[in-house]
């Protein structure tokens, strides 16, 4: 390990007040409370259509999913305005907010996205949220525009006192053509652009290591998995390793993409966690399920949070 990286810790950084206070209670007053997040998002009804409702019709109706976040003990529900403006009411001060900024759909081809803003930070601070999101969408041939539009967000961050999230998900042609969205190349440089660019928590995707796909991306990424390298290929923990160091003084939160079976879902948690990230955001791999089903899986999630 080297002596010039520390793992980010809350009362080391520094930050405006209202940020501090903002995290504390998303760190420690809520979810497993040790310092490690789990949060449950349901943005998925505007990038994906109601589509992934469909295995469990009751997820559906976000009072699911607000009843899930407030019985699981989850960290923070993380939502589009509509969502929490209609259904906050019921579960205020018990279901801690995570303001999604921006969003767009999935009709348009993915080769040149941007999410765009349809909310402010000050809607947040309304709202009550300890934290807003925002999805950048690193490599993006429109990527200018994107972070012209993080900056100004950024900027209202500083001054209302609100922790950023990034959700850097490495997207567009050019993404493709260098080993693909889910290599470790384009997972790690988008976890260092997130810092660099103001990110208090990044999210990433599991990082897929593919001998053949990863000879596209540049070097040295593109010798790291394959079988002839000096040592073996890089393991996928070691990998999650380097990108959660790549974050610097930012908490890293995996995200959980398409539902797959516990024992992979548990298994991932167990890897990620001893690779040094602060903690998980879990959607259709939770609301998939029926209720009782989800907050038992949260349960052994959270379980292995307390280890770490």
């Amino acid at each position: 390990m080297s002596s010039f990286y520390t793992a980010p810790k809350l009362d080391e950084l520094d930050l405006p007040p209202g940020k501090r206070v903002r995290l504390h209670r998303l760190l420690y007053d809520y979810g497993p409370g040790n310092g490690k997040l789990l949060i449950l998002p349901i943005d998925q009804g505007v990038e994906h259509g109601p589509v992934d409702f469909f295995a469990n019709p009751e997820s559906k109706f976000p009072r699911y999913q607000f009843t899930l976040a407030k019985e699981g003990g989850y960290s923070a529900i993380a939502l589009h305005w509509g969502l929490a403006r209609k259904y906050l009411h019921e579960f205020a001060g018990e279901v801690p907010v995570i303001l999604k900024l921006n969003g767009k759909s999935n009709v348009p081809p993915d080769d040149k996205p941007i999410s765009t803003c349809h909310a402010t930070v000050e809607d947040a601070v309304y709202l009550g949220a300890d934290a807003v999101g925002y999805t950048l969408y690193f490599g993006s041939s429109r990527q200018d525009e994107d972070i012209i539009q993080l900056g100004e967000v950024r900027q209202e961050c500083e001054r209302l006192g609100m922790p950023l999230i990034i959700w850097a998900y490495p997207r567009g042609r050019f993404i493709e053509e260098k080993g693909g969205r889910d290599s470790f190349y384009a997972i790690d440089y988008a976890a260092r652009f997130a810092e660099e660019l103001g990110a208090d928590i990044i999210k990433v995707n599991f990082p897929k290591l593919n001998p053949e796909k990863d000879k596209l991306s540049p070097k040295p990424y593109c010798e790291l998995t394959q079988p002839d390298r000096e040592g073996g290929p890089i393991s996928r923990k070691e990998a999650l390793e380097q990108i959660v160091r790549s974050a610097g003084r930012c908490f890293v939160i995996m995200s959980g993409g398409s539902k797959r079976s516990d024992e992979e879902l548990l298994k991932d948690v167990e890897e990620a966690l001893q690779a040094g990230v602060t903690g998980f955001i879990f959607g259709r791999n939770m609301w998939q399920r029926p209720l009782n089903e989800a907050l038992k899986m949260t349960e052994r999630i959270k379980a292995l949070l307390a280890k770490y």
